[in-house]
């Protein structure tokens, strides 16, 4: 006899003023966050069909006495930016006597941190899931479950439950073709849990999840969220085509995002075999403009190129990049702010994701820190009474560079790259760019971003932030005249300056008081230090 079982599956809310938020741009088109969480929906699917399951996503919709007394059992997934929350809702399940079960990147990656939890499922879940469903139907209230690392066939992982999710609430739906990168970078910690083979769906299964999403109603944007996209490039090429005549059989009702490595620039037919499959936007992780910096940190396939021709280049095809960046690493020089905002100017990437080197949990780069002895005691845990990410904290180790001249070179790429003008003049080459020449103008009806597209949103904007009035305005008429194909686009990226341009600000001040609490330093330990120095050498 199969005993039915009430699951309540938990989202984690994200930690606030992070760059990844976006909340204003996503109340320019209704909805309440930027993405769903397509962790939990897939392991729904894992989960027994006569189970009963409801999810809760704190980042848009509260959680209620009622979803926890109605529960037999609380599931919670995240990622290091849901910690906090992910912690308190252990205590809180088990106030109202629920047993948890915890997973996901961070709880792989810190299964210390949440020892609290009754069960843990720790790596890729397809793997020991059923080792859980049978310890809970036999009773069982307590376990650990270790998937063996990168060995997860993902051709076997089920069609994620999009029937729990409310499109409404998202400005776009996550989908995942493959998992792991080929590169050996050495902060990263995807290799570290997703390993360096990258492992893809079959055809029909990307084609069967697309179907899904379009029989649920759903269309706009649906974000690749591979850690690599084209890590594997000779599989990738087989569903490009398979995904342009599915595309044209359907009349185009989703727009594609991803991330991808830099040498995607290297590959003109990959390319154009994207651009034929609607893709939009790119994420590429250039991290930093001295090759001394990209070699230390392994990450060589940004060596011996020319990295803005590379971005103009993906930018002929009629996508743009965003781009992240981080200042910290043990071989900068004096220098790098400037050389750093000079190469985003010169790129023109309008959203350059900017943050602090942060250890990651079971990393490299945390692996040598720690044989240094560099590593900050409780360099994995996030302080709930932090407002920012991992980004916007750094560095939780012993900098190499005085850690006062690190602070100030993050706050001058920040001060420029998120000016209004500079952000604007960006936005302008961007479009100079940016061919969209043969792709289609028109959105589908029910894409959300179809409130987005034209001048009242722009009105909007500059009612929202008036000091971006009068380049945002520019911009706006120029790329109108000179290049209309690509004018949605850049009304898209004004409104994430919606959020980015005064969260910059934000850690501008806070990144001051970091600076202002290294230049002041206690008499007593200043005249502690003359007592114990020769003359001479103070």
């Amino acid at each position: 006899m199969t005993i039915p079982c009430r699951v309540l599956m938990i989202y984690p809310k994200f930690v606030p003023n992070s760059f990844w938020n976006y909340a204003e741009a996503c109340e320019l088109v209704g909805a309440k966050y930027p993405t769903a969480p397509l962790g939990l929906i897939t392991v729904a699917a894992m989960l027994p069909k006569h189970w009963d399951i409801r999810l809760v996503n704190r980042n848009t919709e509260a959680l209620t006495d009622a979803d926890l007394d109605w529960a037999d059992l609380v599931m919670i997934g995240g990622m290091l930016n849901q910690q906090p929350d992910a912690i308190y809702l252990i205590d809180l399940a088990h106030l109202r006597g629920k047993p948890v079960c915890v997973g996901g990147p961070d709880v792989s990656s810190s299964p210390h941190l949440y020892a609290d939890a009754d069960f843990q499922v720790i790596g890729e879940a397809e793997q020991v899931i059923e080792q859980f469903i049978a310890a809970w139907e036999s009773g069982e209230r307590k376990g650990v479950f270790i998937a063996e690392k990168f060995t997860i066939d993902v051709t076997l992982s089920p069609m994620p439950r999009y029937d729990l999710l409310n499109f409404d609430h998202y400005l776009y739906i996550g989908l995942q073709y493959s998992r792991g990168c080929p590169f050996t970078c050495e902060f990263c910690d995807i290799i570290e849990l997703y390993g360096r083979v990258p492992r893809t769906k079959t055809n029909d299964q990307i084609l069967a999840e697309l179907q899904a999403l379009y029989d649920h109603g759903y269309r706009g944007h649906v974000d690749f969220v591979d850690d690599n996209f084209i890590g594997n490039k000779k599989n990738l090429r087989t569903l490009m085509p398979r995904l342009k005549a599915w595309l044209e059989e359907h009349d185009y009702p989703f727009e594609f995002s991803t991330e991808a490595s830099i040498n995607i620039a290297d590959d003109s037919e990959l390319l154009q075999a994207m651009k034929d499959a609607n893709f939009f936007a790119i994420f590429v992780g250039i991290e930093s403009p001295d090759p001394e910096t990209l070699v230390q940190m392994k990450k060589k396939q940004n060596t011996r190129r020319n990295i803005a021709e590379c971005i103009h280049k993906i930018y002929g095809y009629g996508m743009f990049v965003t781009a992240g960046f981080i200042v910290g690493f043990d071989s900068e020089k004096a220098s790098i702010g400037q050389a750093m905002a000079d190469l985003i100017e010169e790129a023109s990437i309008p959203v350059s994701i900017v943050g602090l080197l942060y250890a990651l949990p079971g990393t490299q780069l945390t692996r040598r820190l720690a044989a240094e002895g560099r590593l900050h005691q409780g360099h994995d845990l996030m302080n709930v009474e932090q407002t920012g990410d991992q980004c916007t904290l750094g560095c939780n180790f012993d900098t190499k560079r005085p850690l006062r001249d690190i602070l100030a070179d993050y706050k001058a790429v920040l001060g420029h790259v998120y000016s209004p003008a500079a952000y604007a003049g960006r936005l302008s080459r961007l479009a100079a760019m940016l061919d969209r020449s043969d792709r289609r103008r028109d959105l589908p009806d029910g894409d959300v971003r179809k409130r987005l597209g034209g001048i009242d949103s722009v009105h909007k904007i500059m009612r929202a932030l008036p000091k971006v009035r009068e380049p945002f305005w520019k911009t706006f008429v120029e790329v109108a005249e000179t290049n209309p194909g690509a004018l949605r686009y850049i009304v898209m990226l004004m409104a994430l300056y919606m959020h980015l341009g005064p969260f910059s600000e934000r850690v501008i001040g806070e990144i001051d008081r970091r600076i202002a609490e290294l230049d002041h330093v206690p008499p007593l330990r200043a005249t502690a230090v003359s007592q114990v120095l020769p003359p001479a050498t103070v």
